[in-house]
This record gives C-alpha cells, structure tokens and sequence, in this order.
C-alpha cells in the first residue's frame, strides 16, 4: 500500500487536529528511518495508521482487545493506551496489513516496550518528537534523536513516567519494563 492510499483510507477516521498529527508523524519517522537506516515506505506506512483507532469508542477498543490476542491486562489501564495495540489488530482485519513490524511498531508506540527494534523506535519518538508538540522536555528529545535513537527512546520513557506520576496515573507495565531495559543500556549494561 502506498502513502496516499494509506492517508486516504485514515483521515475519515480522524479528527482533522488528530489527522495534522498523524501527517507530522509520518514526516519526522520517515526523517528518522533515513537517518537510522529504517525501511522509509514501510515507516510511513507505520506512521500513517499509529493513530488509526485513535477516535474510536471505548467500547469498539475494548471489543478489539478482548475478541484478539492481545493481553487483557490492557482493560485495567487508561484506555487512551488501548488505539496502538487496537489499530495493530484492525489494520491487519481491515487492509490485510500483517508485516510483523508494522503492527508492532503501531501496537507500541504509546507504551515502548523492552527489546524494541529500530524500526519500533523510531516510530515511538518520531511520535513524540513530531513538530506539533511543545510541552516541557520535548526539545532534550528532538536533540537525543539527532544523536541516538535509543537515548532519545529511554529520555522519552523517562519523561513519559514522570508526567505520568505526577498526574498520579498508573502506569502500563510495559513502559516501566521498557524504561529499565534501555536505563540499562545508557548505563553500560548488556
């Protein structure tokens, strides 16, 4: 599939605030992919549906979830977590989208994961770091991404806990395992 088949197939099911976003993150991920030596088309492809189960009901992403092979510990969290793995699913169903990567890398570029690939990497930060965000923190990203694709995943993570508590939100799993396992890594572990 191609990019302007992919944005024509999103962008009904996105607001137009929510559809400028998606735009930026396909830019800034296909920026990324060249500069780390990611597949750009199929980054693109990444980008365009991270956010394609962004708008839909609670009830349609918990039906996804439950009818699916995805952990069910899921529910217990803030459901703004439930788009990347939902869309994982529904892009595969829907447009018969099955590159491993892809699905992956949509499925978690909300919480990161321990182990991710590059290619999951740089859809996590281009998602973090596209141009429309402007919160505290995010420039210490922009300049690690154009040093290190995994100092800008662990600043990220960082962050993402501390807003996180802060708000006295809980936290999935999966990014306090993600932040640990790249912690690890900056600091000369593995």
């Amino acid at each position: 599939m191609d990019r302007n088949k992919a944005i024509s197939i999103v962008e009904p099911f996105l607001t137009e605030e929510r559809f400028a976003h998606t735009l930026r993150v396909s830019d800034e991920a296909e920026k990324l992919a060249d500069m780390y030596d990611v597949n750009a088309s199929e980054m693109v492809l990444a980008a365009i549906f991270h956010d394609y189960a962004k708008q839909r009901t609670k009830n349609e992403l918990e039906r996804v979830i439950q009818q699916s092979y995805l952990p069910k510990d899921l529910l217990y969290f803030h459901h703004e977590l439930w788009h990347g793995p939902a869309a994982s699913i529904l892009v595969e169903q829907e447009y018969g989208i099955n590159n491993k990567q892809i699905k992956d890398a949509i499925r978690y570029h909300t919480t990161g994961k321990p182990h991710m690939s590059k290619f999951e990497m740089v859809l996590f930060v281009a998602d973090y770091i596209e141009p429309g965000r402007d919160f505290p923190g995010v420039d210490n990203v922009r300049n690690a991404a154009q040093e290190s694709l995994t100092l800008a995943t662990w600043k990220a993570l960082q962050q993402t806990i501390q807003f996180l508590s802060g708000k006295n939100r809980e936290i999935y799993p999966d990014t306090f395992h993600a932040y640990n396992f790249y912690t690890r890594i900056k600091n000369g572990g593995f």
